[in-house]
């Protein structure tokens, strides 16, 4: 048994196996939440490797992903078509009304849908969803609010361990390890 499996209790299984869109907020979940800018006015994000492969791999299992920010990055765009992210709205600061239009645009309901979030913005899509995760350096309220808490900070390997623990729950990790296997 893997160590994600180890560390889910019965609800947290039964929470993940229902899961078929996973939504990510951005600033301290896929990055570190560092708004870097230079003397031009540029943002600069870092987002990690693994992150992707982990949602590339969700993505090619039929799972669906959206990314949902209230600061609009040009960066992030760039990111989400290099991961095939469809679904991106940024710039809402209310993220709730956003919420709705993902879902609705996605056919997932509110139940079926993961959100990983890392600040009080988001504390309200936690009470909305089936499954609510966070970085392990979010905000206490984030933690305690959070059904699944990763080891990992945000934009250090938080969404792989989340997007990870959705598919083992749901017995689809295996096949994205042996997808890259074929390959080497």
């Amino acid at each position: 048994m893997s160590l994600a499996n180890e560390r889910m209790d019965g609800d947290l299984i039964e929470r993940a196996q229902q899961v078929r869109l996973i939504v990510l907020d951005v600033d301290g979940v896929l990055t570190d939440g560092v708004i870097a800018i230079d003397e031009h006015g540029h943002e600069m994000k870092h987002f990690h490797v693994r992150d992707g492969s982990a949602v590339v791999g969700w993505i090619r299992s039929g799972g669906k992903v959206a990314i949902l920010s209230g600061r609009k990055s040009r960066a992030v765009e760039h990111r989400a078509r290099e991961l095939g992210i469809d679904l991106v709205l940024q710039g809402n600061p209310q993220k709730i009304q956003g919420f709705h239009e993902i879902l609705e645009s996605s056919g997932v309901s509110a139940n079926h849908a993961c959100f990983v979030g890392d600040d009080l913005p988001d504390l309200p899509l936690f009470r909305l969803v089936g499954l609510a995760a966070c970085p392990s350096d979010s905000t206490d309220e984030i933690r305690e609010a959070a059904h699944f808490v990763s080891r990992y900070p945000g934009g250090r390997g938080a969404v792989q361990e989340v997007v990870s623990m959705v598919m083992k729950s749901q017995n689809l990790w295996q096949s994205h390890v042996h997808w890259y296997e074929q390959r080497s």
